[in-house]
């Protein structure tokens, strides 16, 4: 029998040796390089993540081989120098500890990569799911049934509320199948995939969306605070932390009567409702730096050739919310290009369908042509463009199934813009007027392949004379320029189209078949 000396030593080696192990940390990558992953082609790569402060990290990878150092806090980054587009391939990484084995990234492809971010419409998925109830594309048994394309891999980052900036993000990149495909988002699929044909390299979306987020929730403190007009929605959100945090709300009552409500509906087979808010305005998505801190930091700096965003039916402040919106995208833009390094990083953004006002909201704001007006706004900042969804909406539903068109002409776009393809992306942009009598001559871009008006004259076109006083106008196309008049105005001042929350029949288009966005030439 040993001796209660013998015992005690054991017992502390024990302990040494177990504290030492748990102290050691594992070389650990960030969840974005795993399995399946795609990197980007033609620039340099980051690579990063976790280990020992002081451990020596070594990436190898398609005859490149890398070493960077952990930091004091265990961080470490490598950057492959540009990869040519192909694969699979394998990615090993190793630290220096003996007796750790290294970590084996298999499928990996180089191709290109894109950011999908920003509200419901871009987490809308592509099939209706448990998950995603309000989803699912129009012809949605097809596509998904279809949907059998193994060079095209998404990674859909958690949802994650945060005041502070996070390091990890939780994810994995799946293979595109008739399974997985489901719950990937339409536009990220439709646009890989319709890339993926034209360009025939693989293709990665990295999608991070979150239902009913606003523009300043994916915004960085910092970017918030250097400017005086949006600094106020920093200060804001930062006293209601404040006050939460000093008397947070008791939720005995609410939690009783929800798991209450939840065994009712489980018992009557009905969907159970949602758990109530303990009044966090952390996890409240229409607060400042929130999304930014959750979902963006982390994937920064992962190499991407461009950015897709869907946003802009959540706006703070209502009615007049939209008035701040050009220099919150503006601001959101400049400052993920800054922090992704990669110059005049490409930005695409999806302007709002048409949306009747609902019989409970009459005042839906957030789909009005004021909205539309300061989301193309996105065009006045370089490297930016605009799928314009004026003609493909649902009267009834903030969320349209016709994702395919959407993506359609994020795709044109992104050929046009970023890849050189000499094809037109864009439907006539208004550029000038001038007064002929009484009538008002509209002048366009985006018309080498000249106007047409699908079902007869153009339609939605508004007059008003100096008295600012708008009313139905006829209207003609005369060769690549609309001519609008009307009886009741004899000296016009000013033009508007398709100026209204659902503007139904508004048909204007050049030869491309892309549809004009919605426009005014008045400014009072």
């Amino acid at each position: 029998m040993r001796s209660l000396k013998t015992r005690s030593l054991i017992a502390f080696l024990c302990v040494t040796t177990c504290f030492a192990a748990a102290a050691s940390a594992q070389v650990k990558p960030s969840a974005l390089f795993s399995d399946h992953m795609v990197l980007q082609s033609g620039m340099q790569v980051p690579i990063w993540g976790a280990a020992d402060p002081a451990e020596k990290v070594t990436i190898k990878f398609n005859g490149q081989t890398k070493s960077a150092t952990a930091d004091s806090a265990g961080k470490w980054m490598v950057r492959l120098t540009k990869l040519k587009a192909g694969g699979p391939f394998a990615m090993t990484i190793a630290g220096n500890k003996a007796g750790e084995p290294p970590i084996v990234v298999k499928d990996v492809l180089v191709g290109e990569v894109w950011l999908g971010s920003g509200q419901s419409n871009m987490d809308f998925t592509v099939a209706t799911t448990a998950r995603h109830y309000f989803a699912g594309v129009k012809n949605e048994t097809e596509e998904v049934a279809a949907a059998n394309y193994p060079n095209i891999r998404m990674f859909t980052g958690a949802w994650k509320n945060s005041y502070e900036p996070q390091s990890e993000v939780s994810g994995a990149w799946l293979i595109v199948t008739p399974e997985t495909v489901k719950e990937m988002s339409a536009i990220g699929y439709l646009f890989a995939r319709d890339m993926q044909k034209e360009l025939k390299v693989p293709f990665g979306i990295i999608t991070e969306a979150f239902g009913a987020s606003t523009a300043e929730a994916w915004t960085s403190r910092e970017a918030l605070a250097a400017d005086p007009q949006l600094k106020p929605l920093l200060e804001a959100f930062d006293a209601k932390v404040a006050a939460y945090k000093t008397n947070p709300p008791d939720m005995t009552a609410a939690m009783k009567a929800w798991q209450e409500a939840v065994d009712k509906a489980k018992a009557d087979g009905k969907t159970p409702p949602r758990r109530p808010s303990n009044g966090n305005p952390v996890q409240d998505q229409h607060n400042p730096t929130v999304m930014y801190n959750g979902m963006i930091a982390p994937v920064i700096p992962y190499a991407i050739r461009g950015v897709l965003w869907y946003q802009g039916e959540a706006i703070n402040g209502g009615a007049t919310g939209y008035k701040l919106y050009p220099l919150l995208q503006s601001a959101l833009i400049k400052d993920w290009r800054q922090r992704w390094g990669e110059g005049n990083l490409p930005f695409y953004i999806c302007q709002l369908a048409p949306l009747k006002s609902w019989p409970n909201r009459p005042d839906t704001w957030y789909n009005n042509p004021d909205v539309r007006e300061a989301q193309a706004t996105v065009l006045s900042l370089p490297n930016t463009g605009m799928a314009v969804t004026i003609d493909i909406g649902d009267p009834v539903n903030i969320h349209p199934k016709d994702k395919q068109d959407v993506a359609d002409r994020l795709t044109r776009i992104a050929l046009a813009k970023t890849y050189g393809r000499k094809i037109e992306y864009s439907g006539p942009m208004y550029e000038s007027m001038n007064v002929e009598g009484n009538s008002i001559r509209i002048h366009f871009t985006h018309v080498d392949a000249g106007l047409m008006a699908k079902g007869g004259d153009p339609k939605t076109f508004l007059i008003a004379g100096k008295d600012g006083r708008f009313v139905p106008a006829t209207a003609r196309i005369d060769h690549d320029t609309v001519v609008v008049s009307s009886p009741d105005v004899a000296e016009p001042a000013a033009v508007r189209y398709a100026w209204d929350n659902y503007p139904e029949g508004c048909n204007l288009y050049n030869g491309d078949d892309l549809p004009a966005p919605p426009f005014r030439t008045d400014k009072w």
